[in-house]
C-alpha cells in the first residue's frame, strides 16, 4: 500500500517522460471565472495566481492558471480601501493590506480551494470556511460540451449569510469581521477561540449547518470530502450566487389505475342484477379507488421529496423527527393561522419558530415559494428561514424566533389585547423596516419579488421592536425585463390593490398594501373593521372622506397620548400612505423613494388623487409587456395567519 500511494505523487521516470513529452499538447491553463453578483463591491483575492483586484456587482474576473499550478485559492474581501501603491486593508478576508495578496488573509472568510494534478488528469476543488464566513459564494464545474459534459461531481455551494448573526461590532459588508481581533481577550471565550478546530466559535457552529457542502474547521463539524473533475475542466466561482427561485411545475396525476376502474366500475354495474352483486362491486369499486389514491399519494409524496432534494440553494433541511424533538412535540403553540400552526423550539443555542402547514391550506406551489424566496435572500428586515421539512406527509418551515409576535397584536383597538399603545417613535421605526424589507425585494434582487401579502399578521418584531417581513408563501418574481405579471388573484381582502381586479400585477401592489398597513398603524385599528358603523367600517374610504373635509387628525390613534403629541408628524405619515394608496400604479412611489421621504431625504408627492378605492373600471396603470399565468381561483385569498 505504501509503494501504491507514493507512486500517486511520485511518477516513476518513463512516466515522468512521457508527461514531459506530451506536455505541448496539455491545456496550457484551468480558466477560473470569478463573477460577482452581490449588490456591493468585492475584492476578489487569488493565490497564488491571481493576486486581487476590484470586482464591481455584475462584473467578471476571468483567472487563468497555468497547467502547472499544483493549488490555491480565491476568496472575496468587502469594505476594502486602498492607496495608489495597493496598500490598505479590508474589513473581512484581509491580504495584510495588500491589493495584490501575496500570503492568505485573516479569517474569518470562505474561499474556493482547488489543487490540479496532471499526473492523475484530476483536479479536486471545494469550499472552505475558515473561522467563520464572508460572502456568500459556490464553485462549480463549467460543462465542456465537447466533451460531453464536465466528467466530474457537482460543485459544493455555500449560499447562506452570516451579517444577521454577527454582533454589531463584528458587520461588514457581506459578512463579518474577525471576532478574534475585534473583541478583547476577555470575550474570546464568548465569540471566538485562537486556533482552530474552535467549539466555542458560535459562526463556525452555524455554517455547519447553513453550509452542508463547504469543509469546516469548527471540531464538531462532520468530515467532508473534496470534489474532482477531470484535470483540464475550468469553472465558475460566484459571490452571492443567483439561485433557480423557479420550481418545476408538479407532475400531472397518473390517472391510469381511475380509468381501468371505471371501467371496471361501469362493466360492473352493468351486468350487476342481483343485489348481492351489486353490493360486491361497490365495495370493490371503493376499495380499489382508496388503494389507487394512497398510491397515487405516496407516488406523488415520493415525487415531491426528490424535487425538493434537487433544489439549488435552499437552506438546512430537517427529519420530521428533528423537529419534534426541537418543539417537544410541538407544545408551546404561538399562533394559528390559515396556512396552519406556528410552534417554539430550540435548536441548540438558537430560539427558533417552527410553522407546520396544514396539507389542506399551503399547497406544495406556495411552500416552494417560501422555501426557496426567503431561504435564498437575506436582509435585516426580512425573517431568517433556517430551514425546512419535507417529509412524507409533512412540511414545516424553521424561522428565527421574533419574541414579541406579530404587529397586529400591538397596534389594533387595545380591548383586543393587552399591549400597551406603540409611542409614535415605534410606529415610525416599524414603518420603515417595512418599507426597507420592500424595498429590497423589489429593487435589489436578482428577480423583483413581490409579497403579495403584506399586511400586520405577516410583519414580526423582536424584543427591540425591530420589524421584519415573513409568509413568502404568495410571492411572485418578476422578470426584469417583465414590466407586470398575469396572476391569479392572491392576498387578503383589505389589502388588495384595485389592479387585482385586472390580475394585471406589478410589485406596486406591494406598495398599495403597505399604504394601507401605515394608515393601520396610525390609525391603531384595522381597514375592514365590521364592529364599526356603517360609515366608519373600511378605514380607507374614511380616508377619502377626511383628507377631502381636511380633518387628517380625526383617524389619529385616540387610545395613545404620545400620538396626539405628536400629530403634525403623523398627519405627514398618512399623506405618504396616500401617496402610496394611489389608484393607478403607475403614481405610486418605488419603495426606495418611500424610504428617502421616511428618512427625510426627499419630499412626499404632494399632486396626487385623494380617491384610493377603486368604484368603477378606473385606469389601474397596467403596462403593456406582461407575462401571462393562470386565472384567478378564491383559494389563494388568505386569511389572517
Amino acid at each position: 500500500m505504501g509503494t501504491s500511494s507514493l507512486s500517486l505523487h511520485h511518477p516513476p521516470p518513463l512516466l515522468l517522460l512521457l508527461r514531459l513529452l506530451l506536455l505541448p499538447f496539455v491545456t496550457a491553463q484551468t480558466i477560473l471565472n470569478i463573477t460577482n453578483r452581490c449588490p456591493y463591491t468585492v475584492w476578489p483575492a487569488a493565490l497564488p495566481v491571481g493576486g486581487g483586484m476590484r470586482l464591481d456587482p455584475g462584473k467578471t474576473w476571468i483567472l487563468k492558471v497555468p497547467y502547472d499550478t499544483t493549488g490555491g485559492r480565491v476568496w472575496a474581501r468587502t469594505g476594502c480601501s486602498f492607496d495608489g501603491r495597493g496598500n490598505g486593508t479590508c474589513q473581512t478576508g484581509d491580504c495584510q493590506g495588500m491589493l495584490a495578496c501575496q500570503t492568505d488573509g485573516q479569517p474569518p472568510y470562505t474561499s474556493a480551494d482547488f489543487s490540479l494534478d496532471q499526473y492523475v488528469n484530476y483536479s479536486f476543488f471545494d469550499i472552505s470556511l475558515y473561522q467563520g464566513f464572508n460572502v456568500p459564494m459556490e464553485f462549480l464545474p463549467m460543462p465542456d460540451k465537447a466533451q460531453g459534459g464536465p466528467g466530474c461531481t457537482k460543485g459544493p455551494h455555500c449560499g447562506a449569510s452570516i451579517t444577521s448573526q454577527c454582533p454589531s461590532e463584528l458587520k461588514a459588508p457581506g459578512g463579518c469581521n474577525s471576532a478574534c481581533t475585534v473583541f478583547q481577550k476577555q470575550n474570546y471565550d464568548m465569540y471566538c477561540c485562537e486556533e482552530p478546530p474552535c467549539e466555542s466559535n458560535k459562526y463556525s457552529a452555524f455554517f455547519v449547518r447553513m453550509c452542508p457542502e463547504a469543509i469546516s474547521y469548527s471540531s464538531d463539524a462532520p468530515t467532508k470530502t473534496s470534489f474532482s473533475c477531470r484535470f483540464n475542466t475550468n469553472y465558475q466561482v460566484t459571490f452571492c450566487p443567483p439561485l433557480n427561485l423557479t420550481s418545476s411545475p408538479p407532475s400531472p396525476p397518473k390517472s391510469a389505475d381511475l380509468r381501468t376502474l371505471r371501467k371496471r366500475s361501469s362493466v360492473g354495474t352493468s351486468i350487476s342484477v342481483a343485489i348481492a352483486g351489486a353490493i360486491v362491486s361497490i365495495v370493490a369499486f371503493i376499495f380499489f379507488i382508496i388503494r389507487g389514491r394512497r398510491t397515487q399519494r405516496r407516488q406523488e409524496m415520493e415525487e415531491e421529496e426528490e424535487e425538493f432534494g434537487q433544489l439549488q440553494g435552499t437552506p438546512m433541511r430537517f427529519t420530521f423527527q428533528q423537529l419534534e424533538a426541537a418543539t417537544e412535540q410541538f407544545k408551546d403553540k404561538l399562533g394559528e393561522g390559515g396556512f396552519g400552526s406556528v410552534f417554539e423550539g430550540q435548536l441548540g443555542e438558537e430560539r427558533i419558530a417552527v410553522k407546520r402547514l396544514d396539507r389542506a391550506g399551503q399547497g406544495k406551489r406556495e411552500f416552494l415559494a417560501e422555501v426557496q424566496t426567503i431561504g435564498s435572500i437575506h436582509h435585516i428586515n426580512l425573517v431568517r428561514l433556517f430551514g425546512f421539512c419535507a417529509e412524507k406527509s409533512h412540511r414545516l418551515l424553521v424561522y428565527e424566533y421574533m419574541s414579541k409576535g406579530s404587529l397586529d397584536k400591538w397596534i389594533y383597538a387595545r380591548h383586543e389585547n393587552s399591549a400597551p399603545p406603540l409611542e409614535w417613535r415605534v410606529r415610525c421605526k416599524v414603518i420603515t423596516d417595512i418599507a426597507k424589507g420592500l424595498s429590497y425585494l423589489h429593487e435589489d434582487c436578482m428577480k423583483r419579488i413581490a409579497h403579495l401579502d403584506v399586511k400586520p399578521q405577516n410583519i414580526l418584531l423582536d424584543d427591540d421592536f425591530n420589524a421584519k417581513l415573513s409568509d413568502f408563501g404568495l410571492c411572485k418574481l418578476i422578470d426584469r425585463d417583465m414590466s407586470q405579471v398575469v396572476t391569479r388573484m392572491r392576498g387578503t381582502p383589505g389589502y388588495l390593490a384595485p389592479e387585482w381586479l385586472t390580475s394585471q400585477i406589478t410589485e406596486k401592489a406591494d406598495v398599495y398594501s403597505f399604504g394601507v398597513v401605515v394608515m393601520e398603524i396610525v390609525s391603531g385599528r384595522k381597514n375592514l373593521d365590521t364592529s364599526l358603523s356603517e360609515e366608519s367600517i373600511h378605514l380607507i374610504t374614511l380616508l377619502e372622506e377626511k383628507v377631502k373635509s381636511d380633518h387628517l387628525e380625526d383617524l389619529i390613534d385616540k387610545s395613545s397620548n404620545n400620538m396626539q403629541a405628536d400629530k403634525r408628524d403623523a398627519i405627514q405619515m398618512m399623506k405618504l400612505a396616500m401617496w402610496c394608496l394611489q389608484i393607478d400604479c403607475k403614481k405610486r412611489p418605488k419603495m426606495s423613494e418611500v424610504v428617502k421621504v421616511l428618512e427625510g431625504t426627499m419630499d412626499a408627492d404632494s399632486n396626487i388623487d385623494h380617491n384610493f378605492v377603486a368604484t368603477n373600471e378606473a385606469n389601474f396603470g397596467i403596462a403593456g409587456n406582461a407575462n401571462s399565468s393562470a386565472p384567478p381561483i378564491a383559494t389563494d385569498l388568505s386569511g389572517p395567519r
